[in-house]
């Protein structure tokens, strides 16, 4: 078995780990482990650090893949990104999953100093650095898997040449099957879908939007999204109704996991659903166990 078969088709998606403590956030992953889910999907932005918090979270369950969604190429040189996923994968074989990305260019360039260059050549000549990183130590027993934070078709296309696959995040169905063509066969497609659990329009896009609006300031997630037809409108405001629509998955539990079901439908291995609440600082564990019942075998929930 691989990592990247290890996770199975649906995931969880959350930054929410970070606002509890570390052994809190720990039995929150064994609570998704013991509901079915494969995967436990985390950023790395302004909370823990990427490989110290993959870390933690493996050390406190025992099957459930971590996964970064993802590792900044600007938060480590090459080498020390090589070598720290060989040492969670000696560690916990099969069990982690290195998502590496660009970022964004107000991150990398306000808050940590450095100079965003152009995305695909900057990932292209990262993944050649991390390729010849040496490491003296004890190697894990495969061959580490990686995938690749990809919107556009350049950098889904290095995915499908240089990695296991892509990480998608903030996208609709649609580029969901553009995406799989893109990257062919035999190449591990992971979305990350945002969902609502509320009937009420009003309700559920005012939660949306509070996910939205932080997105569309940035230049990478706009330019996906006028490839996939919209416009300065539809951007603007936190989003249209058709944006936010488009991008999260609203209202009862059968319109959600219909959702989930559009991306499976148009080529995705794995979705990895990230609930949004209108309280941030509590982890939606009731949500996750009704979408677990829904969504995943009877037997695992």
């Amino acid at each position: 078995m691989t990592v990247t078969s290890a996770i199975g088709p649906i995931g969880i998606w959350t930054a929410q780990l970070d606002t509890q403590p570390s052994r809190l956030a720990q039995a929150a992953v064994r609570d998704l482990e013991t509901l079915g889910y494969g995967a436990v999907w985390f950023p790395e932005s302004f909370g823990r650090e990427a490989f110290t918090n993959a870390g933690l979270l493996l050390a406190g369950s025992r099957r459930i893949v971590a996964a970064t969604g993802i590792a900044s190429l600007y938060a480590r040189d090459a080498v020390a990104m090589a070598n720290g996923q060989r040492t969670l994968c000696e560690a916990y074989p099969e069990r982690f999953l290195l998502g590496i990305g660009v970022s964004h260019a107000p991150a990398v360039e306000q808050m940590r100093g450095h100079r965003y260059d152009s995305p695909v050549a900057a990932m292209r000549a990262y993944l050649d650095a991390m390729d010849r990183a040496p490491f003296r130590a004890v190697a894990p027993r495969t061959e580490p898997e990686r995938v690749l934070a990809a919107l556009g078709p350049r950098m889904l296309a290095l995915s499908a040449e240089r990695a296991g696959g892509a990480h998608t995040y903030f996208v609709p169905p649609d580029h969901t099957a553009r995406a799989r063509e893109i990257l062919g066969p035999g190449r591990l497609l992971a979305v990350e879908q945002a969902v609502v659990l509320e009937r009420d329009a009003a309700k559920a896009r005012e939660i949306a939007r509070t996910h939205t609006s932080g997105y569309l300031k940035l230049i990478n997630y706009t330019s996906n999204l006028r490839r996939l037809g919209f416009d300065e409108a539809d951007l603007a405001g936190g989003g249209s109704d058709r944006l936010v629509d488009a991008i999260v998955g609203w209202g009862a539990l059968d319109a959600v996991v219909g959702r989930v079901r559009a991306h499976q439908a148009a080529g995705a291995d794995h979705v990895c659903i990230q609930v949004l609440t209108a309280d941030r600082q509590v982890l939606p564990t009731a949500a996750w166990r009704e979408l677990a019942g829904a969504l995943l075998p009877a037997s695992a929930a």
